[in-house]
Parts: C-alpha cells; sequence; structure tokens
C-alpha cells in the first residue's frame, strides 16, 4: 500500500460496494449509514481527500454554513452542540457566522449560497425581511430556518412555542399569588420579541389578570440591556413582585439590578427567563426558565438539512419543539436541607402536565408539513 490506499481497500473496509465508496467521496446522496461506515473506514486507512479536485468535479463542497444571530448566546451554542456532530457523522464541515443579528450580514450569507462555497445552510434570524424572504425563494441551496417565518414560505422550518412556553411561566408566578407580573422584552421587530409580547398578553388574560402597559418594559436580548430595562421598570412601577423575561441573558441583568437594589429574589421580585441555557442553573439564585429545546431544535435542523443534501425532495416540512418550565430558586426559594421546596416540586409537576397536554396529537418534535401560524 506504497501508494496509500485506494477505493478499493476502503470498500473492502467498510463492507460496501466500490460504487458506494465512489459516491460517498465525490459528495453524491448516499445513506447516512453507509457515509459513515465509508468515512470511517477512510480515516483508519489513512486516505487523503482531495477536497478542491473533489469539489471542483462534483460541484459540492461538503461544507454546511450554520448563521446565528449572536455567538455569545448560550441558546446558540446550545444548537451547535447538536447541528456539528450530526453533519461530522456525514461528512461534512461546518462553517459558522455570527451575524449580531444584522439583517446585511444575513442577506450577505444567504446571497453566497449562490456561489456555492457551502452545499447548504441552518440560519437563525431574530429578523424576517422581504428580502429574506425573496433571497429564499431563489436559494441555489437548501436552508433550513431555526425560528418563525411567514406562513406559505417554501423552506423548511424548526420552531420554538413561545405561546405555550410564555403561558407556562406566567401560569407559574400566577400561582405562587403574584399579581404584578412584569414583561421584560426584547426589540418588537424582531420575530421573538413579537411573539412573546403577544403571549404575554394572552397569558395574562388566561389568569384573569388585566394588561397593564406601565408593566412592560422594551430593551435587548443582553445582560446589560436586560439590567437598564429592569431598572427602568423598577422606577416607575416599584409594587412589582415578579418578571417575565423574554430570555435567560435579559433574566439574568434582571437578577443584577434586583440584588444592587436590595430587592430579594424570589421573597420580594420573581424571576422567569427563557431558553434554559447553561447560565440558569449557574447562576445565583439559579434561574426558573422555560426551556425552547435549543438542543432540540439544532439536532432536527441539521437532520432537515442532511435529508436534503441527501435528495430528499418532498414538501417543505416544520418541525415544533415544545417547551417545558423548568423551576428553581428564582420563583420556588430552595431548601437548604432538601435542596427543593414542595411548591418547587408542585410548580415542576404542573409545568410538565402542561407540556403533555401540549403534546397530545402531536409527536413532540417529529418533522411533518403543517400550518404555520405563527410561533416563534
Amino acid at each position: 500500500m506504497a501508494d496509500g490506499p485506494t477505493i478499493n481497500t476502503i470498500a473492502e473496509r467498510a463492507g460496501v460496494s466500490i460504487a458506494s465508496v465512489s459516491r460517498v467521496l465525490n459528495g453524491l446522496p448516499t445513506r447516512q449509514e453507509t457515509v459513515r461506515k465509508v468515512m470511517a473506514a477512510a480515516d483508519e486507512l489513512g486516505y487523503v481527500r482531495n477536497a478542491v479536485a473533489r469539489s471542483l468535479k462534483s460541484r459540492r463542497t461538503h461544507q454546511v454554513a450554520f448563521a446565528m444571530a449572536d455567538v455569545g448566546n448560550p441558546a446558540y451554542l446550545a444548537m451547535l452542540r447538536q447541528i456539528q456532530p450530526v453533519l461530522k457523522a456525514a461528512g461534512y464541515r461546518l462553517v459558522l457566522h455570527s451575524t449580531d443579528a444584522v439583517v446585511a450580514d444575513e442577506i450577505d450569507v444567504l446571497h453566497s449560497l449562490g456561489e456555492r462555497y457551502v452545499d447548504g445552510l441552518i440560519m437563525s434570524p431574530l429578523r424576517v425581511t422581504e428580502t429574506h424572504l425573496e433571497m429564499l425563494a431563489a436559494a441555489r441551496a437548501p436552508v433550513v430556518i431555526i425560528g418563525s417565518v411567514p406562513e406559505g414560505t417554501r423552506v423548511d422550518n424548526v420552531r420554538a412555542d413561545s405561546r405555550t412556553g410564555v403561558r407556562l411561566a406566567v401560569d407559574h408566578l400566577h400561582s405562587l399569588g403574584r399579581r404584578r407580573i412584569g414583561m421584560i422584552n426584547g426589540p418588537l421587530d424582531t420575530v421573538p420579541g413579537a411573539a412573546r409580547g403577544a403571549a404575554y398578553r394572552e397569558a395574562l388574560g388566561d389568569v384573569d389578570l388585566p394588561y397593564d402597559e406601565s408593566l412592560v418594559q422594551i430593551g435587548d436580548f443582553y445582560r446589560a440591556e436586560g439590567g437598564r430595562a429592569v431598572a427602568e421598570l423598577l422606577a416607575r412601577v416599584p409594587d412589582v413582585d415578579a418578571l417575565m423575561c423574554a430570555n435567560d441573558l435579559i433574566a439574568l441583568g434582571a437578577l443584577d439590578v434586583l440584588r444592587a437594589a436590595g430587592r430579594r429574589v424570589p421573597d420580594d421580585v420573581a424571576v422567569v427567563g427563557m431558553d434554559d441555557t447553561d447560565l440558569a442553573a449557574a447562576s445565583w439564585p439559579s434561574l426558573s426558565s422555560v426551556s425552547l429545546g435549543s438542543a432540540e431544535r439544532g439536532k432536527a435542523a441539521a437532520e432537515l438539512l442532511l435529508d436534503r443534501l441527501q435528495g430528499d425532495d418532498r414538501e417543505p416540512r416544520l418541525v415544533t419543539v415544545p417547551p417545558r418550565l423548568v423551576v428553581r430558586a428564582s420563583t420556588a426559594g430552595e431548601s437548604a436541607a432538601e435542596g427543593r421546596t414542595d411548591a418547587e416540586a408542585d410548580a415542576q409537576a404542573r409545568s410538565d402536565a402542561a407540556a403533555r397536554e401540549g403534546l397530545q396529537g402531536r409527536e413532540g418534535a417529529e418533522a411533518r408539513t403543517e400550518g404555520k401560524e405563527g410561533r416563534a
């Protein structure tokens, strides 16, 4: 084997046909299990692929891009940790873009699909503009969007159910006797900001609480901005007794400001975040948060894209990942002896029951085509 391994030796090691090895190495649609066997055999034998020659011949790069709004947000990192292994197992490298939610940068990424520097794209935009939709319609490579898109958009779509998630949070706060429940939101021209703001108003009605505009403060989806928004709300409405925050970073900013103001959490003000990132469990006090399934959404998006790259030509599919409230010390308090109060356990049980109810009649995050009714 002085000249190095050949496709014949790779086929023998992998236990597949020479034709299958050729298809895998040339980037042609092939079953994922076959791709895994061939790539493992090639690595074991020390086969070095000429990526440039292969891409010129097949017009495939074996690269996929992931464009996220903020690389500093742990929710996107949770997606990334699931996207990368799925694609790597199929022989794809991942190219990362952090757009800082700048629409022009996202449009540039979509435009570059025409240059074929990647074979496909996973994108999680905070805003979906008409230009986004035009570029998606004209895309020359498969695209999967994590987040909501307008009904009728012909693109594979993985989304969270923010509406149910906010309801879980407000129900939980209401069950603890909180009646002055404030909302700290991100910009309303973003998909999550609009969806979570509308869901908050609806959830208050569900528990017979009036909507009070003075209890709503708009900031941005960052810790410092969240803190500033909370400070403004406290100055305007000092008797607020609970905060529903549009993401965990905002909620962490809220904890910072409440601590500095001498407000006890949760005794004086209970706080709930959204995303249930790694930071939620590590904060002090630990943060109750609504999990929107960031990891599950990342994995589902990677699997949808991989299906397209392997030749799946079905109608665009929608995956909806159900939310789950994770109750911690920022709402229910914490027992030094038990590490968990009865109220915390009861609230968690209610959340689990609500999540099961929300799943009734659907199979969790299974991909399927359905009406895209505007969840984010």
